[in-house]
């Protein structure tokens, strides 16, 4: 159960950052916290499926520009999946840069 909350939290802590990348990226904007909290879902399952697929070095949480550009076209594809959510190439490039650095430091945090 303590793991289901942690989850959560997580969650619940990516959908508040994407809404602040949302107000500050240009071509990169969330309708609001359940839209952001839905795109950090999808976010999360893509990363999951791919990595499942192509091992860890390719995920939006791998290291590289592979996983950089994966992050972008994840961010990018994942509008026309959770509603709400509008991002251009440059914005989701743009989102994948913040959205890494956050992964990379809440990573740390979690361990």
């Amino acid at each position: 159960m303590r793991s289901f909350f942690a989850h959560l939290i997580r969650f619940v802590v990516s959908a508040l950052v994407l809404m602040v990348v949302g107000w500050i990226v240009p071509n990169f904007a969330v309708g609001g916290f359940w839209s952001a909290f839905f795109l950090a879902l999808v976010i999360a399952l893509a990363g999951w499926i791919i990595e499942g697929i192509f091992g860890k070095r390719i995920t939006p949480f791998g290291r590289g520009i592979v996983g950089f550009l994966v992050s972008a076209l994840i961010i990018w594809l994942a509008q026309f999946v959770v509603g709400g959510v509008s991002v251009t190439i440059l914005g989701a490039i743009l989102a994948a840069l913040h959205h890494s650095h956050y992964s990379a430091r809440s990573d740390q945090g979690w361990k």
